[in-house]
């Protein structure tokens, strides 16, 4: 750990003489600055984009799949006895820790954001709603719509699997879809550096000529390179990822009527994944600025 240490240490402080090869100011380091702080940008809003739908997924299975709804539509007259009758089933099924009947008054409040809160419900022919908690094993659900069909006719489960199973699966793709985002960005920050870096070795050619004469070994003349991109790279990034951070913090806080736009944001131990986009741009200007440095010098010959 020490040695790495050390060579992380001699690498930031760098050598006078070998970075007067590389041009301290200029197109090339405008490029490669602006290039990696913009990158970081949007990788943050890539990063927000994937965690938020982890959380999202992972809130919808965790309020859908231990929760079910029971349906009853009769005549008003059979209503009362049907709903005791689906009540006594659910009551002696394995699986189903609790089943309730919900009220009028709180079917009324599912429907206004629909109909108004002035809803005539006593007048309307609404089914009735019983809402089924299960256990951690859960039930058998095609057991239970059998039992279901010869007690009580007018009853129609809903174990909203049909309802689950979309919502997870998208907010599953919206999240690789992050991570896809991520890899692309760093792909983009790699090829921009890589080609600022092909035009500043161009640039000092005359430069690289002199220093071989004088005894330089490419591998001198490229260690400048890389270390002057790497760290262009990791401010760029840095203010970047600053400028990303900011804007995340201005979006809306989670809340329930916004549903998932309003639940972008880090959460919680989310905050520590920014700080590795600065590193993980300063990686890729490494190896990109190293692998353009061979092949240019080697051209060079």
């Amino acid at each position: 750990m020490s040695a790495l240490l050390q060579k992380v240490r001699a690498f930031v402080a760098g050598d006078a003489q070998a970075d007067r090869v590389v041009p301290p100011s200029g197109f090339t380091a405008r490029l490669t600055s602006f290039a990696a702080g913009a990158m970081a940008f949007l990788a943050v809003f890539a990063l927000a984009l994937s965690l938020a739908s982890g959380r999202l997924a992972q809130r919808w299975g965790d309020e859908l799949a231990r929760s079910s709804t029971l349906r009853i539509s009769a005549p008003v007259e059979q209503m009362a006895a049907q709903t005791a009758a689906a009540l006594r089933v659910l009551e002696t099924t394995p699986g189903v820790a609790e089943a309730r009947a919900l009220s009028g008054e709180e079917q009324g409040a599912l429907l206004e954001p629909w109909f108004g809160p002035d809803l005539p419900l006593e007048t309307l022919p609404v089914p009735q709603l019983i809402e089924i908690q299960e256990t951690e094993d859960g039930y058998d659900a095609a057991g239970l719509r059998l039992r279901l069909a010869a007690e009580v006719p007018g009853a129609v489960l809903d174990d909203h699997t049909r309802w689950r199973k979309p919502l997870e699966q998208a907010a599953g793709r919206l999240r690789m879809l992050g991570w896809v985002s991520i890899l692309l960005i760093a792909a983009t920050t790699g090829t921009m550096i890589t080609l600022a870096a092909n035009a500043a070795l161009a640039a000092n050619a005359q430069v690289i000529a002199v220093l071989r004469l004088v005894g330089a070994q490419d591998s001198y003349i490229a260690h400048a390179f890389v270390r002057r991109f790497t760290l262009r790279a990791l401010l760029g990034a840095l203010v970047g990822t600053v400028a990303g951070l900011l804007a995340v913090m201005l979006l809306p806080a989670a809340q329930e009527a916004g549903g998932f736009l309003t639940g972008l944001g880090f959460q919680g131990l989310g905050w520590a994944w920014p700080v590795l986009i600065p590193l993980l741009a300063a990686m890729v200007a490494y190896f990109a600025t190293g692998a353009a440095a061979r092949r240019t010098l080697s051209e060079l010959d």
